[in-house]
């Protein structure tokens, strides 16, 4: 009992650390929120939406291959590092990532491949990145599009065959990954 209110308090003060910082300063990429309660376990993600236009030109950018670099960490949004909340632990491609925040990241591939990484360090901007604080990595799914996004988009969704669905949308692709909230 006293660990689970340790948790929820944990939980409830990197959340208002992270909406604080959200908060400080007009952002050109604004902050997010995506999340949902998936088979009684919240699952929150908070991060910033970049949009596709350069900000100070107005010229459409290539995302993948060009402003995300093929082989090379992406942060999964801008500004501060992208942050996973859950209450509870959830399995992702059969690895388990504990209840409490984690940073997410990316490495996309050229073939059109990616990996999410998840990493234990959290409350960094989010070039900074140590990769011996990661949890681990899982590859991603990748599937078109129907219609491009200009700005960058994440969803926590129910999976209709059970679970959740974690889904990182822009340009016109869309990365997902399934997980479970183990009994």
């Amino acid at each position: 009992m006293l660990r689970s209110r340790y948790l929820l308090t944990s939980i409830i003060c990197v959340a208002v650390g992270v909406s604080a910082a959200f908060a400080q300063a007009p952002r050109v990429s604004p902050p997010d929120i995506a999340g949902a309660v998936i088979d009684g376990n919240r699952v929150t993600i908070y991060y910033s939406r970049p949009f596709s236009k350069d900000p100070k030109s107005g010229e459409k950018r290539k995302i993948w291959g060009g402003l995300v670099p093929y082989g090379a960490i992406w942060r999964v949004g801008a500004n501060e590092a992208t942050l996973l909340v859950t209450q509870k632990a959830i399995e992702i491609g059969g690895k388990t990532i504990p209840a409490g925040a984690h940073t997410l990241f990316v490495l996309p591939e050229g073939d059109g491949k990616a990996q999410l990484i998840v990493n234990n360090q959290i409350g960094q901007w989010g070039l900074t990145y140590d990769e011996k604080q990661d949890l681990f990595r899982v590859p991603l799914t990748a599937e078109a599009l129907k219609e491009p996004l200009d700005q960058f988009k994440m969803a926590v969704q129910r999976n209709p065959s059970g679970g959740g669905v974690i889904k990182l949308m822009w340009e016109g692709t869309q990365f997902s990954v399934t997980f479970t909230v183990p009994k």
